[in-house]
């Protein structure tokens, strides 16, 4: 087998540079060469250490890739390697308009059914959702790249609760055109 997958980080595994900006046309088909010569159905014929040594680079690369594909695992992995400590349960501290105005955002989601047409009003919030996201990505794009990582956490924390309305919104959505079957 090749050399030690585990001693490189994400960024290294897909040959590509540490950043928010990512090439993905770079990325995909590595992704796809890595997952072919790892698969462990290669090694069906080999020792057990071979065996799990693959399953587990196989692992890691799925692992990898999802990270890199996704806006916030990839900004959360990217200031972990800077040592930031993107999972402190004890920063409670955010910026008072924004959680204010993901409150109010969080109601119009719980009251949506009320509106004459709700699934439109869910394309809508997603539209906006899905504009206030790059706006985030952007900003941490550059925070990260000046450097600014107590920032780009910040920003990360944000991007966070946006993901989660887009589910919030995902769930919603599925369940009403569900009751319209």
């Amino acid at each position: 087998m090749a050399d030690d997958l585990f001693s490189r980080n994400f960024f290294e595994i897909f040959q590509v540079p540490a950043g928010f900006v990512v090439d993905f046309d770079k990325v995909d088909p590595l992704y796809r060469e890595l997952q072919k010569s790892y698969h462990p159905d290669r090694f069906v014929s080999s020792t057990d250490q071979e065996r799990r040594l693959a399953i587990q680079n196989a692992s890691l690369i799925n692992q990898a890739y999802q990270t890199l594909k996704e806006p916030v695992p990839r900004a959360q992995y990217l200031l972990k390697l800077k040592g930031m400590d993107i999972d402190a349960e004890t920063d409670t501290t955010m910026d008072a308009e924004f959680l204010m105005q993901q409150m109010e955002f969080r109601e119009a989601i719980a009251e949506v059914r009320s509106n004459a047409d709700p699934l439109d009003e869910l394309d809508t919030m997603l539209s906006v959702l899905k504009n206030d996201l790059q706006i985030l990505a952007d900003k941490f794009n550059t925070l990260y790249t000046e450097s600014a990582l107590a920032d780009a956490r910040e920003v990360v924390r944000k991007m966070q609760f946006l993901i989660k309305a887009r589910k919030e919104i995902d769930t919603l959505s599925e369940e009403l055109e569900n009751e319209l079957l």
